[in-house]
């Protein structure tokens, strides 16, 4: 079944207003994957005129955005979590090799916390995961990747705090 962005925005409303905690957004995150085979869906969505953040809907009641993502090339972040709200990340093209990070020290106003490296996986095409609140976690980008992504909020309107990596052994 093919997807319109009205569509599957509904589902996701329907399933976060049943189930707004973790089980709702596996649920989310389930649909998120079936989206990811829509071809006609990512074309629509992930184009070459998509910038590297771009909202493509914003729920008015319960504050949830849809994203599309294009990087054009590499690109990494720092160890980050979302704050007070979650994330689902869903690649569509390319591969993100994902890092989770364990807390070692809280940040705090005016330093930064301390992460050490738990994992490194890899996210391909059609696969999705859900980032839950407090989940530390940082994405990199070797070539050129697309993806929609799902916050709980929106992220650019949430203050959080910085993470630096240290060594395992430092930790």
């Amino acid at each position: 079944m093919g997807y319109s962005l009205e569509e599957f925005a509904e589902a996701c409303h329907r399933i976060l207003s049943h189930d707004p905690g973790v089980a709702g957004r596996n649920r989310v995150c389930g649909l998120l994957r079936e989206v990811l085979k829509d071809q006609a869906f990512l074309a629509r969505h992930l184009g070459e005129e998509v910038r590297e953040r771009e909202i493509l809907y914003e729920d008015p009641e319960l504050g949830f955005c849809i994203l599309a993502h294009v990087y054009r090339g590499a690109k990494d972040s720092r160890p980050h979590d979302h704050g007070p709200t979650w994330a689902i990340y869903g690649q569509a093209s390319g591969q993100t090799v994902m890092t989770d990070w364990a807390l070692v020290e809280p940040a705090s106003e005016g330093r930064p916390g301390k992460v050490r490296k738990l994992r490194e996986y890899t996210l391909g095409p059609g696969q999705a995961c859900v980032y839950n609140e407090g989940d530390l976690h940082s994405p990199r980008r070797e070539g050129a990747t697309r993806l929609l992504r799902i916050e709980g909020r929106n992220v650019e309107k949430i203050r959080r705090l910085p993470y630096l990596p240290v060594e395992a052994e430092a930790a």
